[in-house]
């Protein structure tokens, strides 16, 4: 039997996202934190929501493939031969790895897997939302309100700007003209939790602090793009925000209250929380006009590009 080939269109129009609070690993696991877009993904100065050590596609991509704490993809050494003899036996990939990799007389391997991978994440590049265009001059790409959610959103009472800024809406960033010293590694806690009033998240995923194993990182994950923000509901690390309205008004909440049950705590008063979410009135009329600016930031023809879509033309409306 030759390998799944899973639909691709759904998650064009997901902007790479899949719609879920967390997805489920190949072998049934739930996983824990929710899967954000991919698009300018490479930009990012780290590459996940809560690891400070995985700055390259090519390191990171080994993770969800061969890492067993989650299970994710689920290529252990026991499954690693089975895995790659699914691509040796489809013609359809034999052709495409012969294609990719000229000078190699071997089939499938995982570094090609992980090379090719990257490749594809690299093409990955969403710089045409109306937002760009207004910024690139064109001053009607933008209504009257989204131009007035652009106002509170580059403002001081709002704060969005401090963690979603520069080209990639995000101040985890760097490019090719990023010089090493400059390059920031960005972790906020923005009051999600605070369990037990002491600053912690749920004890199965507590963000960087997972990593570093210091307190003060307790809660801390990365600022993810704002970037076709719009389609890759729900929101936060967990998924357990449904809606950019509601993402609005946690913000202005200053931190997230859990009244009840194992994870109780007043997000507002955690001693992590970052300075930035301090809390702001806000009105429906501005958080309607904020998702409007948000709205702006989906780019409709990346998410209708044909270079995204699946070789092997069986991709579903």
């Amino acid at each position: 039997m030759g390998t799944p080939r899973p639909a691709t269109a759904i998650y064009k129009k997901l902007a790479f996202a899949d719609g879920r609070r967390t997805p489920t690993g190949s072998t049934g696991q739930v996983l824990v934190r929710n899967s954000p877009g991919l698009g300018n993904a490479f930009y990012h100065s780290t590459l996940t929501w809560a690891n400070n050590g995985l700055v390259e596609l090519e390191t990171q991509l080994h993770v969800p493939i061969r890492g067993d704490n989650p299970v994710e993809l689920g290529v252990s050494d026991g499954a690693l031969d089975e895995v790659l003899a699914r691509f040796d036996v489809d013609p359809a990939y034999r052709r495409m790895f012969a294609e990719a990799f000229p000078e190699s007389e071997s089939g499938a391997t995982i570094n090609k897997i992980v090379f090719a991978l990257a490749t594809f994440c690299r093409t990955l590049v969403t710089a045409d939302s109306p937002y760009d265009r207004y910024i690139a001059g064109g001053k009607s790409a933008l209504t009257e309100q989204q131009r007035r959610g652009l106002s509170l959103f580059d403002g001081e009472r709002f704060e969005c700007f401090h963690c979603h800024s520069g080209t990639n809406l995000s101040v985890s960033y760097y490019d090719a003209n990023t010089t090493s010293g400059n390059i920031k590694h960005p972790f906020f806690n923005n009051g999600l939790y605070n369990v037990g009033g002491d600053g912690s998240y749920p004890p199965y995923d507590q963000g960087l602090y997972d990593v570093t194993l210091d307190p003060e990182d307790r809660g801390l994950f990365r600022p993810m793009s704002l970037r076709n923000v719009a389609l890759t509901a729900p929101y936060m690390h967990d998924g357990s925000i449904e809606t950019l309205a509601d993402v609005i008004k946690h913000y202005a909440a200053g931190g997230r209250v859990i009244d009840s049950g194992p994870y109780a705590g007043d997000g507002r008063k955690s001693p992590l929380k970052s300075g930035l979410v301090r809390g702001f009135q806000v009105t429906p009329e501005e958080i309607d006009d904020m998702v409007a600016f948000l709205d702006s930031l989906t780019d409709s023809s990346f998410i209708a590009n044909p270079a995204f879509s699946s070789p092997f033309g069986d991709d579903v409306p």
